[in-house]
């Protein structure tokens, strides 16, 4: 499933906001390094209740606006 994802890096509060098919995630690390990119791939595997290898970021890696894909589990 791919998903678009607005992000708000440096926020005071960590969620995780569906509006619609797209989610808005405010993180508190910075843009830099890679930090934020890392909270966002957390958040969301917590979100959908995965492992953080099960979220992949397509594209945006440098902008607030991402696609990001989400590999659902398969149960046996």
């Amino acid at each position: 499933m791919k998903i678009r994802v607005k992000v708000t890096p440096n926020s005071k509060v960590e969620e995780l906001i569906r509006e619609g098919d797209d989610f808005l995630v405010r993180v508190k690390e910075p843009p830099t390094d890679g930090k934020a990119n890392k909270a966002v791939i957390r958040l969301l595997a917590e979100h959908f209740r995965i492992s953080q290898d099960s979220v992949r970021i397509l594209s945006g890696f440098r902008s607030r606006n991402k696609v990001i894909q989400v590999l659902e589990t398969q149960t046996s």
